[in-house]
Formats: structure tokens, C-alpha cells, sequence
């Protein structure tokens, strides 16, 4: 079911522990045919870098590439002999990793008094909402304080994890069994006893994330080169992380690389060019060129490194991907003795000219950037509100509209018989009518239908005013008439199940809901967003009763 984050937040704010215990109450509890095996997910779209990654996969091993995974975690001194002088450069552009040091927490007669005084306001006639013992027959036992044993198993605990001994998603089950208190307690003791947690800072360490998949293949390399029978053929599609100053159109902070190594006696800059143009006239491209990398990383030899350029209809030449020999003074710092060629191929922006995208950021992270629906998308969101469930009720929203439509002229006072049959065992008759004089039975917009247009949802009538939406915009299949017929039928048959007869009326539409209309949230989200509008009024004037016959 729905429910009021905001509301979710100060109940958390205000009260954690209870606020988590009362999670599952926002859960339907799901009906038959929400059940397995009667619940089926079926195939769904996927994502346009992942469908990419998926692509590249496919044709590296269809070239005769074996699949590696790399380290994602590199020392910083493995990035100095990489790159040699150069890698305080490089390393301006990583990541550090850091985490929390362990505090060390005492436990002085104030802290056990605090820890008492909590788990006393908890030993209550309700904890949780669970029925108290009193009221199964039994008794609440008076609270008793900590014991010498327990308070020292709670030293011991804390010192435990002081020493790593206990993870950090561990320390909260393990201080909760000592206690023999539920561990939503314990996240309250934690919060509220022991400060040392709220204010811990970060510390760094001399690990980074990894920005080059070269960083892991140097080490990949070392280990198998004298291993694996020559020449070594290997590929990784993964995420690197490069601490850009402001991501744009064509970078992001952490993005996939499809590189490959070609490692052998014989293997030159040609395997680069080679190895290029079969990964992009893969993809259907062959409108690239190659040229030399003025950037020159001292982890390529001279004059090896090269740029690979493809034609995105934007932007123009876009790099997609660089390769080049690698320095053998960086092979002798992990101990490999053959020649290298290493190609880097950006994902994201290969997937930029084969989904033709203009943003890398929204290819991405579609989700931070919503487009706007489709005239289409909109339409099939607008649904009737309301809706006869049996088929002698569907048959009368039909009948209703027919005989409706077929006098929709007549003057009132008028009435004209619609239905004369059983609902629910109980036998009615149903009349379409018009008591006032001078009136006619239907109102003008009974006739007007639901059309989605430039975003905008319009309902409109056959007329030369409203051609262009008409003609150009997606029609819903709805009319005011189908939408009110439908209303009146689903009404009719909810008082023939309550034996009743019952008058429905609708008159002047001002809002989708006057006319039996719902449009889904997310579709008035996006016509809201975008400025878009809904506009159905009119005057429908539609009377339809029921009554009770022996």
C-alpha cells in the first residue's frame, strides 16, 4: 500500500525502534492471484549501458577473448610504479578509500545507570505491541538491573569490536543477546548512551578505487604471464572511478571501461588498431579514425599512445576508446617480460552513439532525468473510474449509451426504457431521461471524447474548432457518454446487489473524476512537471434510473 513517507520520517526521528517494529503494517498482505507460483515476472527493458556491456561481452568472446575480472582496489604504491613520476598527477584523479575508526568505548557507572534506566523504560505492560504477559494469564516481573556478569560480557563485547573481532552489522545483534533485549534496543542504547558513534570522523587509507583498468591488469599480467601459454588474450567490462571536477555530456565520475590486454612475442600497436576496428565495426560503425594521444602516459611507450574516434551526430568525433604498448619500464616493476597492448574503451559513450543520446548523465541515470511521456504513454493512462463487474452490468453501460445516443435530441420531460432484466437475482428496469421541459435528454458534451494532444488531455467534440487534436493527437476510446453509462451501470448494479433501485446523475464536468474519469499519478505528475493541462468541461446532463420490478 501507499503510505506518507514524511510521516514515516518523524515517526523514525521521533522514535526508532518503534517506528522500524511498525514497518510491516505498510505491506498488503497480497490476495490469490498475488501469490506464486500465480505471480509471474515476465521480460522487461533493459539498460541501454548494461545492454551495451552485454554487446561488448558477446563480441570479445566471439574474437577469441577470455574473460578477467580485476582488482577494484589499488594501492597507491602500485599507482607510483605504474606511472612512475607522473603519479601524483594520476593520483589527483582518484579516490581514496577511508572508513570509521573503531572508538574506544568506556563503560563507567554512568554509562551502566544510563543502559539501566532504558531498559526499564522499556519493561512496560505493551513492548512492541505484543500482548503482555498480564494479559495471557501471567504477570510483569519487576525490573531488574544489569548483574555484574552481564555488565562485564558488555565490556567485553564492545572491546571485541574495539579490536575488529566483531563487524560493525554485527555489534548490534551481538550487544542485544548479552542484554537479552530485542536489538531495536540496543540501537536506541547506542544512539543515546554512547556519543563516541555520532561524532567518529573518517580516516583515509593509501587504498584507491580504481581509475584505469590498467591499474589491475599490470597486476593480472604479473601473476599469469609466465603461467598461460603465449600470446594471452584477456578482456574486462567494469566500473572506474575518476574524481573529475564536474561531470558533463560526455563524463561521469565513475563510468565502464571495456578494456582488453594482448600480451605475446610478437604483438605490436597494429594488434591496437586491429583489435579497434573489430569491436566497432561490431556495433555497425565504420566512420572511425585513429590518432596519436597527445596526453602520452608515461605507462605506454612513446609514441604508442593512440585515440580511437567514432561519429556521434551531436557531438561530432567523440573519443571512445585509446590503447597503446605498454612502457616496459612499468612491465619490470610487476615482472612481465613480453610485449603489451592494452585497449580502453568507454562504455557510456559508445552507448551514447548507438542509442543516440545527447547527455551521458541522463543515458545513465534515466531516473534523475524523466522524460516526458508520449501522447500514447498518456493516453493509455487514462482509465474509466468506475465500472460494471458482471456481464449483465457491462451489458447495460452499452445499452445505456446506445439508447442515450440514439435520442440524445428528445425534449424533456422524456424517458426512454434502457434495460429490463436481472442484477444480482433481482429483477430492474432501467430508463435513460429527462424530467425538466425544454431540455434536451443529453447535454452537449455527451458527445465529446478524450484525446491526448502535445501532452495535454483534452475532451472535445466532432467539431472543425477542435480538428487539429483530432487529427494529430492519440484518441483514448472514451466518450463522456461511454465513461457516464459505465458509471451509471456499475452504480445500478452496487444498489441491485443491496436490493435498491437508485437515480444517476451526471451534470457539469469540471474535473476527469465528473465524467468517470481516472488518469494515473504518474501521468498527472508528468503533465504537471511540464506544464501541460487537462481541460474536459462541459455540460453532460445525463440521468439514468432504476428501479425494482416484481
Amino acid at each position: 500500500m501507499k503510505f506518507n513517507p514524511l510521516d514515516w520520517k518523524e515517526k523514525s526521528h521521533a522514535n526508532f525502534e518503534g517506528a522500524w517494529h511498525e514497518g510491516p503494517s505498510v505491506v498488503t498482505q497480497p490476495g490469490e492471484d498475488r501469490k506464486y507460483p500465480r505471480l509471474r515476472y515476465k521480460r522487461a527493458q533493459a539498460h541501454p549501458i548494461f545492454e551495451t556491456i552485454n554487446r561488448l561481452r558477446e563480441i570479445y568472446l566471439a574474437m577469441g577473448f577470455d574473460e578477467s575480472e580485476n582488482p577494484v582496489i589499488v594501492e597507491e604504491s602500485d599507482i607510483y610504479r605504474q606511472f612512475g613520476p607522473e603519479a601524483m598527477a594520476v593520483l589527483d584523479r582518484v579516490f581514496y578509500l577511508g572508513g570509521l575508526p573503531r572508538p574506544n568505548v568506556g563503560i563507567a557507572r554512568k554509562q551502566l545507570d544510563e543502559i539501566n534506566e532504558i531498559l526499564q523504560s522499556h519493561k512496560s505492560p505493551l513492548v512492541h505491541g505484543h500482548p503482555a504477559p498480564e494479559e495471557e494469564g501471567g504477570h510483569n516481573e519487576p525490573f531488574q538491573p544489569m548483574t555484574r556478569e552481564t555488565e562485564e560480557r558488555l565490556r567485553e563485547t564492545l572491546h571485541a569490536y574495539k579490536k575488529s573481532e566483531i563487524d560493525g552489522d554485527e555489534l548490534t545483534f551481538e550487544l542485544a543477546k548479552v542484554l537479552g533485549v530485542d536489538d531495536g534496543i540496543v540501537v536506541h542504547i547506542l544512539d543515546a548512551v554512547f556519543p563516541e558513534f555520532k561524532s567518529l570522523v573518517p580516516e583515509s587509507s593509501k587504498s584507491t578505487l580504481r581509475s584505469h583498468m590498467t591499474s589491475g591488469w599490470f597486476m593480472t599480467l604479473g601473476s599469469i604471464w609466465e603461467k598461460t601459454p603465449l600470446p594471452i588474450r584477456l578482456f574486462s567490462v567494469d566500473r572506474c572511478f575518476r574524481r573529475e571536477q564536474a561531470e558533463g555530456p560526455t563524463r561521469l565520475m565513475t563510468y565502464h571501461s571495456a578494456s582488453c590486454v594482448v600480451a605475446g612475442e610478437d604483438v605490436t600497436i597494429e594488434d591496437g588498431k586491429a583489435v579497434s576496428e573489430a569491436l566497432l565495426s561490431a556495433f555497425g560503425y565504420e566512420d572511425f579514425r585513429f590518432q596519436p594521444d597527445e596526453k602520452r602516459s608515461k605507462y605506454y611507450m612513446p609514441d604508442s599512445q593512440t585515440e580511437v574516434y567514432a561519429k556521434h551526430p551531436v557531438h561530432g568525433w567523440v573519443e571512445v576508446a585509446t590503447f597503446g604498448m605498454y612502457s616496459p619500464s612499468a612491465l619490470g616493476e610487476y615482472g612481465i617480460g613480453v610485449p603489451v597492448m592494452n585497449l580502453g574503451l568507454g562504455v557510456e559513450r559508445l552507448a551514447m552513439i548507438a542509442y543516440n543520446a545527447n547527455d551521458v548523465r541522463q543515458l545513465s541515470y534515466p531516473q534523475f532525468f524523466p522524460r516526458p511521456l508520449t501522447d500514447r504513454e498518456t493516453a493509455r493512462a487514462v482509465h474509466l473510474k468506475e465500472e460494471p463487474v458482471t456481464v449483465e452490468g457491462k451489458a447495460l453501460a452499452l445499452a445505456i449509451a446506445q439508447v442515450a445516443a440514439a435520442n440524445a435530441t428528445a425534449q424533456g420531460p422524456c424517458s426512454f426504457e434502457v434495460w429490463d432484466g436481472t442484477l444480482f437475482g433481482t429483477h430492474v428496469k432501467v430508463t435513460v431521461e429527462e424530467t425538466e421541459a425544454n431540455a434536451k435528454l443529453c447535454g452537449p458534451a455527451c458527445s465529446n471524447e478524450i484525446f491526448v494532444h502535445e501532452g495535454n488531455i483534452f475532451g472535445v467534440p466532432d467539431a472543425e474548432k477542435w480538428k487539429a487534436v483530432r487529427t494529430e493527437g492519440v484518441p483514448t476510446g472514451i466518450s463522456y457518454l461511454d465513461a457516464s453509462s459505465a458509471l451509471a451501470a456499475a452504480e445500478i448494479e452496487q444498489a441491485a446487489r443491496c436490493g435498491k433501485g437508485t437515480l444517476v446523475q451526471v451534470k457539469m464536468a469540471k474535473h476527469p473524476s465528473d465524467i468517470n474519469l481516472k488518469i494515473e499519478e504518474y501521468a498527472m505528475r508528468a503533465i504537471t512537471d511540464n506544464k501541460k493541462k487537462i481541460d474536459v468541461r462541459g455540460p453532460v446532463f445525463l440521468a439514468v434510473k432504476s428501479v425494482l420490478t416484481e
